[in-house]
Formats: C-alpha cells, structure tokens, sequence
C-alpha cells in the first residue's frame, strides 16, 4: 500500500487509545464511568438527533459538527481528561491538549492533519455556529449522565448549581430552548438532592 494509507492506518490505531480514556461521568445506569470513545459517539448522535433546535431553527452543519465532534477529544489520549469543575487542573489545559493534537493530527497526512487541527481549533475556540453548536452537545450530555444518575459524579466533587449553571451558560447563544429547558432540569436536579444549591 501507499504511504498515505499506511500513515491513515497508523493514526487509527492511534486513536483507538481514546477507549482507554475514562471520564468522570457515569453512563445513564450508574454502573461505571464512560470512556472518552463512548461519550463522542454519543455527542456525535445527539447532534444528529437534535440539530433542529439550533439557534433560528438554521440546522448547522451537520458533517462538520460531527467530524468536531468525533475528534475533539482525542487529544486526552496525551493530556489526559481534565473534569470540567478542576479549576487546578484546568490550568495550562488548552496549552497541553494543543500539543497533544498536534502530536496526533501529525500522523495522518499532511493535508488530513491540517484539516483535523484546524477543526479542532475551532472546537475549542467556538469560533463558528458549527463550532458552537458542538460544545452545546459536548456540555449538554454530561448534564443529562448525572441527572440520569441521580447525580453520581455531582455528589462525588460535591458540584454545586451555580458550577453547572456556569458551564451550561455558554449553549444558550446556540440552542437557547435546550439551555432554559436545561436550566430547569438543573432546579429539579436541585430539589431532588441530585446537585448542591
């Protein structure tokens, strides 16, 4: 085979090191925690299923958002998975994982590589509706895990409302009826004793 596929087949092998991943979310029976592989197929199918409720009903585009969302976190194969209320070990994050993906991005061919990081990149800046419209699934599904869970991963860090109000914020600007609706879930979750108030 040529170099091309051989360096595309290298960066799959790669990148199956994602399953190895874990994250401190549960999956939605509260059994064991979700691997990084798990939660972007899982993120990647909620935009598919709910690319209608984009900011003016003006659906994204979609293969972009999935290719972000498919890629975004490969990274955590070198940085590792930050939790998202680790305000210490959120310190020096972007600059890690940009290393990281460029390791990564570096295996496949150079034209791949470049568009990879690129996408990446926007992922991460929000930089497009796209892009938005991605980190909305990619904050949204932790939410519904530890809603689904009773709160499990909450409870653990002793997360508070006002942390995961904070980090749900940044959706309304691309799919405002799902952040008030997750706004209210947040209340409920509050009420039953899921999340701190």
């Amino acid at each position: 085979m040529n170099e091309r596929f051989l360096r595309q087949l290298d960066f799959i092998r790669e990148v199956d090191k994602l399953k190895n991943i874990v994250r401190q979310s549960y999956i939605t029976d509260g059994t064991r925690r979700e691997n990084d592989a798990e939660h972007s197929w899982h993120i990647a199918l909620m935009a598919a299923v709910l690319e209608e409720y984009a900011v003016g009903g003006i659906k994204p585009d979609l293969l972009r958002v999935l290719r972000m969302l498919l890629i975004h976190d490969l990274v955590e194969i070198d940085a590792g998975d930050t939790f998202a209320y680790d305000v210490q070990g959120s310190v020096g994050k972007f600059e890690r994982e940009r290393v990281a993906a460029e390791r990564i991005f570096s295996i496949l061919p150079e034209d791949q590589g470049k568009d990879m990081m690129a996408l990446w990149l926007e992922f991460e800046e929000g930089s497009s509706r796209d892009a938005q419209f991605a980190c909305a699934m990619d904050r949204l599904q932790p939410l519904l895990h530890n809603y689904a869970t009773e709160g499990k991963s909450w409870r653990e860090h002793g997360v508070t409302s006002a942390q995961v109000l904070s980090r749900i914020e940044s959706i309304s600007s691309s799919v405002p009826g799902i952040c008030e609706w997750a706004k209210e879930l947040i209340d409920d979750a509050v009420r039953r004793g899921y999340l701190q108030p």
